[in-house]
C-alpha cells in the first residue's frame, strides 16, 4: 500500500506540507495570490498541525494513534470546507467558520475538502495497516 495512503504517511508528508505552508504563508508570499490568500490565523493553523502531524508520525510508533488522530482531521477538514462554501468571507477577527476560520473563496473550501478525503481515504485503508509501525534506519 502506498504510504501516501496510509494514517502514518498522511501524519508524516501532510504534515511537512502544513509545515511549509505555514512558513511559506508568515513571509506574506501568498498575499498576493488572489484565489489562495493565507491570513496570520491560517499560517499559525497549518504550523502547529504540521508541527504535530510531523511529531506524531515521526516520534509516536502506535498506529492507532495515528488513525485516530487522522480520523479527527478528517471529519473536521470536511466539514470545515463543507460549512465554508455556505457561510459569508470574513476575517481573522471575525471569523465565519466556527467565529475562527478565514475562508475567503472557494479555493479554500474545496483544498479543505480534498485534504478530508486524502486523511478518510488513509484512515480506511490503514485499517489493515500492523498496530505498531515498523522501524526505519
Amino acid at each position: 500500500m502506498s504510504m501516501v495512503l496510509t494514517p502514518t504517511g498522511f501524519l508524516k508528508i501532510g504534515g511537512a506540507i502544513l509545515l511549509a505552508l505555514g512558513l511559506i504563508g508568515v513571509t506574506g508570499i501568498t498575499n498576493g495570490i488572489e484565489f489562495f490568500n493565507l491570513d496570520a490565523g491560517e499560517n499559525v493553523a497549518h504550523t502547529v498541525l504540521g508541527v504535530v502531524g510531523l511529531a506524531v508520525g515521526f516520534g509516536i510508533k502506535d498506529v492507532r494513534i495515528h488513525r485516530g488522530l487522522v480520523a479527527v482531521l478528517a471529519i473536521t477538514a470536511l466539514l470545515t470546507g463543507i460549512v465554508g462554501f455556505f457561510l459569508p468571507a470574513g476575517s481573522f477577527t471575525n471569523g465565519n467558520v466556527f467565529g475562527v476560520a478565514n475562508l475567503e473563496n472557494p479555493s479554500d473550501n474545496l483544498l479543505h475538502v480534498v485534504v478530508g478525503i486524502w486523511a478518510a481515504v488513509a484512515v480506511m485503508r490503514g485499517s489493515s495497516e500492523p498496530e505498531m509501525a515498523t522501524q526505519r534506519a
